[in-house]
């Protein structure tokens, strides 16, 4: 079967092209998917987009007039897909229902201690021979009291790195994990989380009720000096609420990952031209906020899981074969 990868980062193609070697045709772009990309796929009976495609009804629609019939993201997420459409369509759609948690959970820690002891900002002086210690003082994280607000996989690796650093854990989920309870780990509900919280870190899927998690009310309930780190989808954030509370001069450290507008600006190159998201902008001035380009999950383990993965699906596919990594079609209910 003939591929057509979309939103290929110059570390993965290699990785991409080992894995499909021999089981299928497999051409790379570094282009996202889009409804002006689309065409490109015409007569490629499969497409493998990545997290920051834009797959709504006109962009599928596009891609099964050109003859596409299966989609197979190489992420876990699938929020920027309408399944719906797909589904009326008759095209399959598959997706990575898991790869090493510890990818993420480890640069959420990354985040919450750069932004802690104002690492940043130590390395930009000394790249300058300003060693002075001036505006770097940070906080020891042993004997804090960390907030993990979804304790999936991911949320569980993290807490057991919070764990190792001696912090007091809460917990705020659907249901209440037993590794997590092992742990240590104290179940509340997110107002009391917010409250009590040094330190809070976002491990929750983009859902119609998690957008926005953490809104005006949110912030307003966490302490002042208190740590902020998502690493799991942007829209779980009111950035605009975020900056309020930053210009207020609450919060000593934000580390994001992901960005609620990220969609054609993360994974990109806006160093000549800038950026028009003025929120985003904003964000990135403040001292105490770090952002990365979503990549939590970029790490060699993290990445040759999911590429394994999308070569399974797309073998399934081939075979007629439906599994836990099928959103399209729907599973049957019992």
């Amino acid at each position: 079967m003939e591929i057509l990868a979309y939103g290929v980062q110059a570390d993965e193609r290699p990785l991409l092209e080992q894995a499909f070697a021999g089981r299928h045709g497999l051409r790379c772009l570094d282009v996202f998917l889009n409804r002006d990309t689309a065409p490109l796929a015409a007569g490629y009976p499969a497409v493998s987009s990545s997290v920051n495609a834009e797959l709504d009804a006109e962009t599928l629609a596009v891609l099964a007039a050109g003859g596409t019939k299966l989609i197979a993201q190489r992420s876990t997420g699938f929020n920027n897909i309408d399944l719906d459409a797909a589904a009326d369509l008759g095209l399959t759609v598959a997706r990575v229902s898991h790869y090493s948690p510890y990818s993420v959970a480890e640069h959420a820690w990354a985040l919450a201690l750069a932004v802690n002891r104002r690492l940043t900002r130590a390395a930009n002086r000394s790249r300058e021979f300003d060693f002075r210690l001036d505006g770097l003082l940070g906080r020891d994280i042993h004997g804090m009291t960390v907030g993990v607000i979804g304790t999936g996989k991911i949320g569980e690796c993290f807490a057991r790195i919070a764990a190792g650093f001696g912090t007091e854990l809460l917990g705020w989920d659907i249901a209440q994990n037993p590794a997590c309870l092992d742990l240590g780990m104290t179940y509340t509900e997110l107002p009391e989380l917010l409250t009590r919280a040094d330190l809070v870190s976002l491990h929750v899927p983009l859902l119609p009720a998690t957008h926005h998690l953490i809104d005006g009310a949110a912030l307003a309930r966490m302490k002042d000096d208190a740590i902020l780190v998502n690493s799991s989808r942007g829209g779980l954030v009111d950035s605009a609420a975020l900056v309020e509370t930053l210009r207020a001069g609450r919060l000593s450290g934000v580390g994001l990952d992901v960005y609620e507008e990220e969609t054609g600006v993360f994974f990109t190159d806006r160093s000549i031209q800038g950026i028009t998201d003025d929120t985003l902008a904003r964000l990135i001035t403040f001292p105490q906020v770090l952002v990365t380009s979503h990549q939590a999950y970029f790490t060699r383990t993290a990445v040759g899981q999911i590429i394994d993965a999308t070569a399974r699906n797309i073998d399934d596919f081939a075979a007629g074969r439906r599994s836990e990594n099928t959103l399209v079609p729907a599973a049957p209910q019992a």
